[in-house]
């Protein structure tokens, strides 16, 4: 506490001249007096107390000095020395995953959104600059001083859901800080001071943490595949805190209907899977888990149900770049010689043996054929709007000769009239070149053509997979307008040029088309499923200049608000008494 007016204190005089008029003021001699003899055995409670007495004849005085003394420490403005934002300039990092979502009675996240609101009244005038964090950081503000601007830009901010990825974040904050003494305000759950680029003595870091006693229960891990006949569950829990625990685990189908109700019990510091068979066939299971914690956003977990992959097998005879394009986009094909393809009816053939397909339990790949000879052609291709060709532009590819086409077969790319590219009904895709006449190898389009056949026949049809939070991909869809949507139907976003930017909630959301619909997961990722202990810290301190200041909180409204009371407290003392004395 300190005082700014000072020079004021030689008001104490006004206290000390109170005193002394009531040190010389005229004094009374008691007289008893026939009709106030009564009074004495009514005024005996008194007799017996004399500080009570003193006090009552009193008041008036210390009521009086009191108000003196605290109008002269009104005029000294007293006020109370609180930190203030120090440095040329601040930069605030704000970790938006989804671990800041965990709290007691408030999330972390917006704890410190009021935190920061406090902080910006501290500004006088230095600009800010906000960073948000996640794969990609992004500064919000840079440089900014407009304290409405800087307001409504945190009222704004929410939580995204990825991994916070903070070195990338505090790299982007080197670039705004140079050399200027600067004050970095990190809002996060834990950092560990090593991550910290501390080297630099012109920058001050304050590190705000997350509570230090949350508790967590969370699925860390939910796989579910089937056979086609019956599906398999595979459950894993953790149990964060440091006493065992229960919890109800849930499975539901993609109808919401429940397909498992257990009680798991949860050592202290443990993981416990748990195995669920033979239960029905559906397109998604989600697991849930009934937890007293405090982050619940980890409770829940859907996954897609899955076919054990096929694998890929390669016809040795087959030209070299199409073995090497396979191998490069699926590390675990075999090559096998011609005689031995037959054997491998569950997985997906590439050859050019034509008395292959229908033959196989998995589609063939077909590059030429072997039953028939070939023949010139000339022309530009052509192709229609299919999924293979999302990526693979045709039209400058070469071709010199072709086969002959299948009848009843969907041609979807042409060399002139010719057909080049045909599915069958059961799905095989059928290219009917050899590689070795064409110059398809040398343009970009040919291993993407592999990569969408791969996708196509490994993957599933009806379903995209798995997505982190806001992550941006790469999809195999048809070149048609696609929408992405939520299971409300509510419209979200569409699909440009093939990728595909995920929603930042973890859900089940719907890719769809005019005719044609897929479905695919939003999904935490592993490290946003662990709740660790809070930190707060401040590393380094800035020079004691005028880059760092103090905030002064004057007490004078409070002093002026008590001196008020008092002289009520006068007031009615005097009334008590009577004014004519």
């Amino acid at each position: 506490m300190g005082f700014s007016q000072i020079l004021y204190s030689w008001t104490a005089i006004f206290p000390v001249i109170v005193l002394l008029y009531y040190f010389f003021r005229k004094k009374y001699t008691d007289q008893p007096v026939s009709s106030t003899l009564f009074w004495a055995e009514i005024m005996q409670e008194t007799r017996v107390s004399p500080y009570l007495k003193h006090l009552q004849k009193n008041t008036l005085l210390y009521l009086q000095l009191l108000a003196l003394l605290l109008l002269m420490l009104a005029l000294m403005n007293p006020f109370i020395q609180q930190s203030k934002i120090a440095g040329s300039q601040v930069v605030f990092i704000v970790d938006t995953s989804a671990t800041m979502l965990a709290g007691k009675e408030q999330a972390t996240f917006e704890l410190h959104k009021q935190e920061m609101l406090s902080l910006i009244n501290d500004l006088n005038g230095r600009p800010i600059t906000l960073i948000v964090t996640g794969h990609a950081p992004t500064a919000v503000l840079q440089q900014e001083t407009n304290i409405n601007a800087i307001e409504q830009s945190i009222q704004a901010l929410q939580v995204t859901y990825e991994t916070a990825q903070m070195p990338k974040a505090l790299d982007v904050a080197q670039a705004f800080i140079g050399n200027v003494p600067t004050s970095v305000y990190i809002f996060t759950d834990v950092l560990d001071k090593m991550q910290l680029p501390v080297e630099k003595e012109t920058v001050q870091w304050i590190v705000k943490g997350a509570a230090k006693d949350l508790k967590n229960i969370a699925i860390t891990r939910f796989a579910a595949t089937t056979d086609g006949q019956t599906a398999m569950a595979l459950v894993q829990l953790r149990n964060d805190t440091n006493e065992a625990q229960e919890t109800i685990l849930t499975l539901y189908d993609a109808e919401n209907e429940e397909l498992v109700n257990e009680k798991v019990a949860l050592p202290a510091k443990e993981i416990v899977t748990t195995t669920f068979k033979e239960l029905p066939v559906t397109q998604t299971i989600t697991a849930k888990i009934d937890a007293q914690d405090h982050y619940t956003v980890d409770n829940t977990q859907t996954a897609l149900l899955q076919t054990t992959s096929a694998a890929l097998v390669v016809d040795q005879s087959l030209h070299q770049l199409i073995q090497k394009g396979f191998q490069a986009i699926q590390p675990n094909v075999k090559m096998v010689p011609a005689s031995q393809l037959a054997d491998n009816k569950d997985a997906v053939i590439v050859t050019n043996q034509a008395a292959l397909l229908g033959e196989m339990k998995k589609p063939v790949i077909l590059f030429g054929r072997d039953d028939v000879e070939k023949f010139e052609v000339a022309g530009h291709i052509n192709t229609t709007n299919d999924a293979l060709f999302a990526f693979s532009n045709l039209k400058d590819v070469y071709v010199g000769a072709l086969y002959e086409s299948f009848d009843n077969y969907k041609t979807i790319a042409t060399v002139g009239e010719e057909p080049f590219i045909q599915l069958s009904p059961e799905g095989d895709i059928i290219v009917l070149a050899d590689i070795e006449d064409t110059d398809w190898p040398l343009h970009p389009s040919f291993p993407l053509f592999l990569w969408s056949a791969e996708q196509q026949l490994l993957e599933s049809t009806s379903s995209l997979g798995i997505f982190a939070p806001n992550e941006s991909r790469v999809v195999a869809l048809a070149q048609n307008d696609w929408s992405v949507y939520s299971q409300t139907d509510e419209f979200l976003s569409t699909v440009t040029n093939g990728i595909l930017t995920a929603p930042m909630k973890p859900d089940i959301y719907i890719v769809r088309s005019a005719d044609e619909e897929k479905h695919f997961i939003v999904q935490l990722q592993a490290q946003e499923r662990i709740i660790e202990e809070g930190t707060s810290y401040t590393i380094g301190a800035l020079p004691d200049n005028e880059q760092e200041e103090l905030s002064k909180s004057s007490i004078v409204p409070w002093i002026v608000l008590l001196v008020l009371l008092l002289l009520v407290v006068e007031w009615e003392v005097q009334r008590r008494r009577g004014f004519t004395n």
